[in-house]
């Protein structure tokens, strides 16, 4: 199997499809129409990647050919990947723009990606010739170990390798501006009907989740330029609510996001909680205590009322008793409930962990010579109650301090929660 997957990553499926077919019409000689169907699918499978696969390098060297584009707002690395003369695959990665030359930008992204990349070519083509080439190459071979060598082919085959990766970035780069384009009309309508005082490109929104008040969480999800953002998401346990509550939770939330001050930045330019005017009510109340009641708007999401006849989610405003009229603008209150759903999506995700992990502790409670330390041990190498319980008495004593015995009693402990 990890031959066949060196073949195909150098280009040469057409050898393995030729080895292939051979096995196959070997087994049917055989009798073995099993083993020749499977063979048969294997075929059909690689046949469609070698339609892939073009050749596009007659040296038959392995290489990676680099370009990026920039523009106000992005910069795009387009990366080609021939095997074995063949180009065999394409991948894009946009940041968001930065202060960095060209060059430089070339340097930190070649560090980057091939400091945890599985396989390095021989050569590696470039549109722009990165700062301190001599000392890249150098890492590259020590990574490699092997010489690899950083080209700027001006003409010839690696040089319209070169126009093709460019090419392709430019339009990633167009597809990216063109979306960005299509969000920021999409932010600038709700502006307009939120009456917002500027462009809402970083939302906030959150969301508690808790079941009869046991292990309550809280989450909250950060959308910039209409796209989520997920680096930017947080995670809340709730600390100093011990029964169910809601505001409470929302209380201690928010004040705990929004109350360190200058480390509290970004703001928001929209905070959107879950729930209608009570949540409002507290989010306000946090954030004039905060100092902070006019640093942005504040919005709550409230689910329909089928049994009022409602037929579509409210948004409720600061200051405002009715929920927005959307009229003919129903995908903004939408993008606000994808936002919604996607909060609930994360704190739910949350909080099922935080009970799973809960539920694990209460099992391991009270076994002899199992403290909080060795729980909290077996919980993070086991990841899951299954887990213990499918584990035996070998893998168990493996870990420091578990003795025979209590090996033996965690395991009996397991067999009486099945």
């Amino acid at each position: 199997m990890v031959r066949e997957v060196i073949l195909i990553l150098k280009g040469r499926a057409s050898d393995l499809i030729r080895n292939i077919k051979a096995d196959m019409l070997a087994q049917a000689d055989l009798q073995e129409y099993e083993k020749a169907a499977q063979l048969r699918d294997k075929l059909f499978a690689l046949e469609k990647i070698a339609e892939k696969q073009v050749s596009v390098s007659s040296d038959f060297k392995d290489k990676d050919v680099i370009a990026l584009v920039r523009s106000a707002e992005y910069s795009v690395f387009t990366m080609l990947f021939v095997r074995g003369g063949y180009l065999i695959g394409t991948k894009h990665f946009n940041f968001k723009e930065t202060l960095s030359t060209d060059a430089e930008l070339m340097e930190t992204f070649i560090r980057q990606y091939y400091e945890k990349a599985h396989f390095i070519p021989d050569d590696i083509l470039v549109q722009i010739q990165p700062d301190h080439l001599l000392l890249i190459e150098a890492r590259l071979k020590d990574i490699s170990e092997k010489k690899v060598k950083i080209l700027q082919p001006i003409v010839g085959e690696k040089a319209r390798l070169l126009k093709m990766a460019y090419k392709n970035a430019e339009k990633m780069l167009a597809d990216l501006t063109n979306s960005l384009n299509s969000e920021t009309a999409k932010l600038s309508r709700l502006q307009q009907k939120l009456k917002l005082d500027r462009l809402p490109v970083r939302i906030e929104c959150f969301d508690n989740s808790n079941i009869s008040g046991t292990s309550p969480v809280a989450g909250m999800v950060v959308f910039e330029n209409g796209k989520p953002d997920k680096s930017a998401y947080r995670k809340y346990k709730i600390r100093t609510v011990s029964e169910q509550d809601d505001y409470a939770y929302m209380n201690e939330v928010l004040t705990r996001r929004f109350g360190k001050g200058e480390e509290s930045k970004p703001y928001p330019d929209l905070l959107m909680v879950d729930g209608g005017k009570g949540q409002i009510g507290i989010a306000v109340s946090v954030l004039r205590e905060l100092g902070l009641e006019k640093e942005f708007k504040i919005i709550g999401i409230a689910k329909k009322d089928e049994k009022k006849g409602e037929s579509e989610d409210k948004i409720y405003m600061a200051g405002r008793m009715d929920p927005v009229q959307w009229g003919r603008e129903k995908d903004l209150l939408f993008f606000l409930e994808h936002i919604r759903d996607e909060a609930h999506r994360f704190a739910i995700s949350f909080h099922r962990k935080q009970r799973q992990k809960a539920s694990v502790i209460s099992i391991l409670d009270n076994i002899p010579g199992l403290g909080p330390k060795r729980k909290k041990m077996l919980i993070k190498h086991f990841g899951s109650i299954r887990n213990i319980q499918d584990a035996g008495i070998e893998e168990l004593t493996a870990l420091p301090g578990i003795t025979a015995a209590i090996a033996e009693a965690v395991l009996a402990r397991m067999q009486t929660n099945k």
